[in-house]
């Protein structure tokens, strides 16, 4: 009994190791996630040429970004993220490494990543540059408020993941959601739309040309009120401005709406109860990530505010 019960275990032992050099070489045709990959060298939006060969362990340094890199199928590699990645929702037990614009490099090297990704608004450059000497591949993709550029940075991400064709699929997913989104547009006069980024009543600003907001209220058919009075991509809120623009309806994130006080408290702000959307109170509130990220959701964000613009709401 003895030897048969070595020779089981042997065979038992043999398919084992079989099965596992079929898995591992499976995943390595079909998932570049794991580590030894082919090398490839991209160079980022700021210039620094980056090696890649290795993305088991990503960080992730801005909510969009990282909502891109789960998007492509690489959530399970992600070991570090800003506070401001929310979407998928389990994105939001990783560990936290700060805040997009003020991050440590510290806190980023203690995570051991392969590869560091994120966009031209995460910062200060010399945590990075930081993060860089440890020979960490640190990836920084263009930030750019307009829906093309949300497909580029699709794109983009795929090349620096290593997954082009599965990026590819997704940008054309994209063009299509935004494509299905437009045709919901109605055949009427555009509304006059305004963006209030709100942090509480201390930070109230107005969103104009060159803001991501402005890119989906165009393509909903509309007239951003913002850009249309002559803001750039923000300005301080005043009445003054407020009543330059004068817009038909107001739009806030669930964030910044909840800072304010609600409806209440945002009426209540000098000049917004003055405009034609205050006194009519068409307010349009939507998911901060959803509706400034130019995510891969982006068509869904465009399908929401032309719902938003054209419903019996207004």
């Amino acid at each position: 009994m003895t030897g048969r019960g070595g020779w089981l275990r042997c065979r038992w032992a043999a398919a084992v190791l079989a099965l596992l050099a079929v898995a591992c070489a499976g995943r390595s045709a079909a998932d570049p996630q794991s580590a030894g990959q082919p090398a490839r060298t991209l160079v980022g939006a700021d210039g620094a040429v980056s090696v890649i060969s290795d993305t088991s362990r990503i960080v992730t340094l801005n909510g969009y970004i990282n909502e891109t890199v789960y998007a492509l199928g690489f959530g399970e590699f992600v070991v570090g993220n800003d506070l401001s990645a929310r979407y998928p929702p389990e994105t939001e037990q990783v560990t936290k490494i700060g805040y997009q614009r003020t991050l440590s490099a510290e806190g980023i090297i203690s995570l051991n990543p392969t590869l560091v990704i994120g966009s031209t608004e995460a910062g200060p450059s010399f945590a990075l540059e930081q993060v860089r000497e440890t020979g960490t591949p640190v990836v920084i993709l263009p930030m750019e408020n307009t829906l093309e550029g949300a497909i580029r940075r699709v794109r983009l991400a795929g090349e620096a993941l290593g997954v082009e064709e599965r990026a590819e699929r997704l940008a054309e997913r994209m063009r299509d959601e935004l494509a299905a989104a437009r045709e919901g547009i109605p055949d009427a006069a555009p509304p006059r739309a305004a963006f209030l980024y709100a942090r509480g009543r201390d930070l109230l600003l107005i969103f104009g040309s060159g803001s991501p907001s402005e890119a989906l209220i165009t393509a909903a058919g509309g007239i951003d009120a913002g850009a249309d009075s002559g803001v750039g991509e923000f300005a301080l809120l005043t009445a003054e401005a407020l009543a330059a623009a004068d817009p038909d309806w107001l739009i806030l994130t669930d964030d910044g709406m909840e800072s304010v006080g609600g409806k209440e408290g945002l009426l209540d702000i000098p000049g917004v109860a003055q405009t034609r959307a205050g006194r009519r109170g068409n307010i349009l509130v939507y998911d901060d990530l959803l509706f400034l990220g130019l995510t891969p959701r982006v068509g869904e964000a465009l399908r929401q505010l032309v719902s938003g613009l054209y419903g019996t709401s207004g």
